[in-house]
């Protein structure tokens, strides 16, 4: 599951379960701290998808260090779950989530720094090392990268459109020729979904927040209501059921790859989840970055990186750092974490050796370069449903202006701006 917390559009990943041998040797990076005493007991919460791969590398983990290590299944309200049990007493030593959880787990004393020397922040992509730095910090080691891209039909769409516009042209071709029933296979749904339309937006000059100094999102300064951010909107409502009709309601998040995988439309916007259900449709495909508008700004997707941290409140911290730090850092982890959930290695060793036999992993993240990390802010949750309203509103044609402001109205007020 594409665990952001607070966004109403999770999509579900799909891969193997196939479990990996862990490394013959996981002695730590050069440079690092030494490994802590012995004894005491390791406890790690994962999602379904993460327990299998990282079990063997647990017990060798606990077979070095002379502790148990226990991975527990968390599947439902991760972060939420995790949360509480901190505050109880109760939650574990290492958790394992997405990059944007660390605002808020930050907020609330839940996790502390992840300790890396530079050889190992250098070991992974710059995005990824950029998404896990909060204020400053490194919250979290980074295991793999995420973003969407567009994933075209190439029968139907040989070559990859190089403007949005060129993309609607012949999805409108292809609908009318009857070859296809969609312009687009996006999902919107009755609530919208700000993730996957972003780009789109991005590119006709919307934006979340304004900046700090420092660069990061500044929660003071909400843009959904600004001038540039109606064009954008008017953007949406052009293409939306009263315009082209390649943003539509009735695409969802349960249905929109299904169609794509069924040749019901020869463009999806989409991540690596997506590609075992389009494979299993027998579908020839291809994977480039979302196209942008002519004369328009960069179509810049959101990048998630999925990470494991370090819980303040574990009952053994010192055992945590170290496991966090110096031994799923490695290329072993990332890569049988890999073939659990095919979504790209953050390490860099490791994607090269995972692009290798796997040329789609390669294309998503060419496809996330220009990418915008995920904005880690705990005031990111008062985002979404807002901007979801808005998108839905165009969608069916209504004013870009009024559901602008209605959103920069309902957020400034949600954040007592």
């Amino acid at each position: 599951m594409a665990t952001l917390a607070t966004l109403a559009f999770a999509a579900t990943a799909c891969g193997s379960s196939q479990s990996a041998s862990p490394a013959a040797s996981s002695a730590p990076a050069s440079g690092s701290a030494s490994a802590p005493a012995a004894g005491g007991t390791l406890v790690i919460w994962a999602d379904p998808m993460r327990v299998k791969p990282l079990q063997p590398f647990a017990e060798q983990f606990g077979t070095e260090n002379g502790v148990t290590v226990e991975v527990k299944e968390i599947s439902k309200d991760n972060q939420m779950t995790f949360l509480t049990a901190s505050q109880q007493g109760s939650g574990p030593d290492v958790m394992i989530g997405a990059h944007d959880w660390i605002g808020n787990l930050v907020q609330n004393g839940a996790i502390d720094p992840v300790t890396l020397t530079e050889e190992q922040k250098a070991a992974f992509s710059a995005k990824a090392i950029q998404a896990v730095t909060f204020n400053g910090q490194i919250y979290g080691a980074p295991y793999a990268v995420e973003n969407i891209a567009l994933i075209r039909n190439t029968d139907l769409a040989p070559d990859a459109p190089a403007s949005i516009e060129e993309m609607l042209d012949k999805g409108k071709e292809l609908k009318k020729a009857g070859k296809v029933k969609e312009v687009l296979c996006i999902p919107v749904g009755q609530k919208g979904d700000a993730f996957h339309v972003y780009p789109i937006f991005a590119s006709g000059g919307g934006a979340l927040f304004g900046t700090t100094p420092a660069g990061d999102p500044d929660p003071k300064q909400v843009l959904l209501g600004s001038e540039e951010s109606v064009k954008a909107f008017g953007k949406l409502k052009d293409l939306g059921e009263k315009g082209d009709g390649a943003l539509r309601t009735s695409l969802t998040n349960e249905n929109y790859i299904v169609n794509f995988a069924g040749g019901k439309c020869a463009y999806l916007v989409s991540g690596p989840w997506a590609i075992s259900e389009v494979k299993k449709g027998g579908v020839t495909y291809d994977i480039s970055a979302v196209p942008s508008f002519k004369d328009g700004k960069p179509a810049t997707p959101f990048v998630g990186v999925q990470s494991f941290f370090v819980a303040s409140k574990g009952k053994n911290k010192a055992l945590a750092q170290e496991f966090v730090a110096n031994y799923v850092t490695n290329k072993d982890v990332a890569k049988a974490l890999y073939e659990a959930d095919p979504r790209p290695p953050a390490l860099t060793a490791a994607l090269q050796e995972v692009q290798a036999a796997d040329p789609d992993a390669a294309k998503f993240m060419e496809a996330g370069k220009e990418g915008m990390p995920m904005p880690a802010i705990p005031e990111m949750a008062a985002i979404w449903e807002p901007f979801g309203i808005a998108e839905t509103a165009v969608v069916k044609g209504g004013d870009p202006a009024e559901a602008a402001a209605a959103a920069q109205k309902a957020i400034d007020g949600s954040l007592k701006n």
